[in-house]
């Protein structure tokens, strides 16, 4: 019993630990900029933020107790094949529909059908996989593979579990759309202003992680959610940023495959059916 409770003070130590870091690391690195004068896109300070959450990651796993027995390192595809295909087809499910709702309430205008227009955005898709899937390693290592098992370990109820995780991995990014977020591609990827998407993207985030958190559960593996996360960046970005569809100014609130009251709805319905699918109901 004592061994118990001295594994979750450590845990609880560990995970405040975290929490302070990533969610000064920011703030800290914008500072870094402005004393050294850098633009914030791109800069030195984009990259501490970045790199920081999966740094204290290894910090606390090697060196303050963590340990790595809950990486979740391992494939674990067998047994697991519909956690890996719900992580490659949810994003492109939902994207879908969100784009079909938009189109047929007319709030949704897409700029060319053609099938060479189609090619064009499947080449970018493409080569945006790769280089997405290894910069997800920096989050995804610390936020599925460190945070989410951690939190999981204080046996929580499970959906405070995820509501914690994604509450510190929502707030991680508040720095990013203050600060590190390109202008230009901000105004590509939304017509909202930064008082309303930032709330809004909050809450998206939080339903995000309800089901990267019940994926990661599920299949007790960090690949599915890494591959996931992937899809996401080379698939909703570019149709957004690109201008492969047009949203109705003010509209994409409701209806942006990327941050809107849609997607939540839609991220935080498959989260309950993955939490009930992997408590066998």
């Amino acid at each position: 019993m004592n061994t118990v409770n001295k594994d979750k003070k450590n845990t609880i130590r560990n995970l405040t630990i975290f929490t302070i870091t990533v969610l000064s690391v920011g703030w800290i690195g914008h500072g870094l900029d402005v004393l050294l004068g850098n633009p914030s896109s791109g800069s030195l300070g984009m990259l501490l933020w970045i790199i920081t959450p999966l740094g204290a990651c290894f910090v606390l796993r090697s060196f303050a107790g963590g340990g790595w027995k809950d990486f979740g390192i391992k494939l674990n595809f067998k047994g697991n094949q519909l956690g890996y295909s719900i992580a490659i087809l949810v994003f492109p499910i939902v994207t879908a529909l969100i784009l079909i709702i938009g189109k047929v309430t007319g709030f949704i205008l897409f700029s060319d059908f053609s099938p060479g227009a189609l090619g064009i955005f499947l080449r970018v898709f493409v080569l945006a996989l790769l280089p997405g899937f290894f910069k997800n390693i920096f989050e995804e290592f610390a936020w599925r593979g460190y945070l989410t098992p951690k939190v999981h370990s204080l046996r929580l109820n499970d959906y405070a579990g995820h509501l914690i995780v994604g509450l510190i991995w929502a707030f991680w990014h508040i720095p990013y759309f203050l600060f590190f977020l390109d202008r230009a591609l901000l105004r590509g990827y939304t017509t909202l202003n930064l008082a309303t998407f930032i709330p809004l993207a909050l809450v998206t985030i939080m339903s995000y992680s309800l089901v990267y958190g019940e994926i990661r559960l599920l299949t007790n593996s960090i690949w599915p959610v890494l591959l996931m996360h992937a899809i996401e960046d080379a698939l909703v970005n570019p149709i957004l940023v690109e201008g492969f569809v047009k949203i109705k100014p003010g509209m994409d609130f409701f209806f942006s495959p990327g941050v809107s009251i849609l997607v939540i709805i839609f991220f935080t319905t498959i989260g309950v059916f993955l939490h009930k699918l992997r408590h066998g109901k």
